[in-house]
């Protein structure tokens, strides 16, 4: 199975993966879009090939990363077709045209769509806190990733604490 929580950045997706993990009975892996982004080369970043940061946190997506994507994507999925349980940790910036790309390479493999929320004025103080992510971006995503999204199941973790929503989750899987 697969479970794709998708929210905004620093919406508390790492955080409900990293406690899913610690509460579900078999191992799960756990892959993110920052994992595909820090195994990338430095050479796609600030670039119109790549992904380039934009004023307000706004971030352009080349077609070089676009390539990178969908490749991850199949390969990702191949593990989970293999039966291996995985989390993954999304930041849906085309929406439901992400949600799509995913179904199609996740086809046959049980999928349980999550969508993160949290309130934008939220997000951007834990993004302000954290210190490594682009002033704005919280803000930016908090909305544009859950665009005609479907989904299975939505917790916020505006109140809700990181291991509650890992809790309502893994009571979803049985």
């Amino acid at each position: 199975m697969v479970i794709v929580l998708n929210g905004g950045s620093s919406s508390g997706k790492s955080s409900i993966a990293r406690c899913l993990q610690a509460l579900l009975p078999v191992p799960w892996l756990t892959f993110g879009v920052d994992t595909l982004m820090a195994a990338m080369p430095a050479a796609l970043w600030d670039s119109t090939a790549g992904i380039a940061l934009l004023a307000g946190g706004e971030i352009a997506v080349g077609p070089a990363v676009r390539h990178l994507y969908a490749t991850w994507v199949r390969g990702v999925a191949a593990m989970a077709q293999d039966g291996t349980g995985l989390i993954l940790d999304e930041v849906l910036l085309d929406g439901v045209e992400g949600q799509r790309q995913w179904q199609v390479a996740l086809a046959g493999v049980p999928v349980l769509w999550v969508g993160v929320r949290c309130d934008p004025a939220v997000a951007a103080a834990r993004e302000a806190a954290r210190g490594d992510r682009v002033a704005g971006m919280a803000a930016s995503q908090a909305q544009r990733v859950h665009r005609s999204v479907a989904y299975d199941l939505e917790v916020d973790t505006t109140q809700m604490s990181a291991v509650d929503c890992a809790r309502i989750i893994a009571k979803r899987i049985g």
